[in-house]
């Protein structure tokens, strides 16, 4: 019950908040700078007010703290969350208030994505086992704390690149976090389980504003701290392989990025029209709702398959 009340109160929250955080942003002029060697469709959204990802947090990390517990596991997982959030939003200042376009550089944002994974590791006292589908269990020693802080750096740069099209980034998180929220209330981690309904419920407040054309963007301010949720469910259940399979998108982002830089560098050919591909689709000729219907389709395919996988295999 506790996870539904956390779900209603995050949604509420950042739906009251759009109304007030948006014309103050317009006001501060916050406005996104479109990348030029992106589709040129997404020229007219430049200006449009970013750093929304403010508004999630807000209803996220409130929500999780009145209706959860106080564990360790929850503090672990906010801790996750709010690093990121607060790289995300060193970014997105230097980008739109310092006028930087570039922002953090890629090495300054890795090796903070790898301090926070490095703290994790080493002062969150987190067992060493593994869970393998339809295997159990497996103690993988000291090398569980380097395969840990992959999957952290991999799953949030992932949703990071996931952020690019109106309402992709936050509609995926929503389907992650809602499987997610059963897998963790299967295990009978109820108070990670409210968690993941509070970022559920603060991603559909979110889509309010956030669903094309949007009137606002989260920034690396909302997906990188959106990428440390599926970093802490995943790493905090011990199930970091079913995340590839309940976060599938985020997987599929990332690969195509790197088969097209790896394509490029070594035969000078590109494999994708453009990469992340969700840009891939969009120049063969899809709308730009239509990209979104289909990823948040296959993310919640993938997430019930992501769900049979642990209940049959567990």
């Amino acid at each position: 019950m506790n996870a539904a009340y956390a779900l209603a109160l995050a949604f509420i929250l950042v739906l009251g908040a759009g109304p007030w955080f948006i014309p103050k942003l317009h006001a501060l002029k916050f406005g996104q700078s479109i990348r030029e060697e992106g589709p040129q469709s997404h020229q007219v959204k430049s200006g449009t007010p970013t750093m929304g990802g403010m508004m999630i947090i807000l209803g996220l990390t409130v929500a999780t703290l009145v209706f959860s517990s106080w564990t360790k596991e929850v503090m672990l997982a906010l801790f996750v969350i709010l690093g990121h959030f607060l790289l995300g939003f060193l970014d997105d200042y230097i980008k739109v208030v310092r006028k930087h376009n570039e922002g953090l550089k890629p090495r300054q944002k890795l090796l903070g994505q790898i301090i926070i994974a490095g703290l994790v590791a080493v002062f969150g006292g987190l067992p060493t086992d593994l869970w393998v589908p339809f295997v159990g269990n497996i103690d993988f020693g000291y090398f569980f704390y380097a395969f840990m802080m992959f999957v952290m750096v991999g799953i949030t740069n992932a949703v990071n690149l996931t952020d690019g099209l109106d309402g992709l980034a936050s509609g995926t998180v929503a389907v992650a976090s809602f499987f997610y929220m059963l897998v963790c209330a299967a295990m009978g981690k109820g108070e990670l389980a409210v968690m993941l309904a509070a970022t559920v419920g603060a991603c559909l407040g979110f889509l309010k504003f956030n669903y094309h054309p949007a009137k606002i963007f989260m920034g690396d301010t909302g997906s990188l701290a959106l990428g440390g949720v599926m970093a802490a469910a995943g790493i905090l259940t011990h199930t970091e392989l079913l995340l590839a399979l309940i976060g599938f998108i985020f997987v599929c982002e990332t690969l195509s990025v790197i088969i097209q830089v790896a394509s490029f560098k070594s035969t000078g050919k590109r494999v994708f029209l453009m990469s992340p591909i969700h840009h891939h689709f969009e120049l063969k000729g899809w709308p730009e709702l239509k990209v979104v219907w289909v990823f948040w389709t296959v993310g919640l395919v993938m997430g019930i398959l992501g769900l049979m996988v642990y209940m049959f295999g567990n």
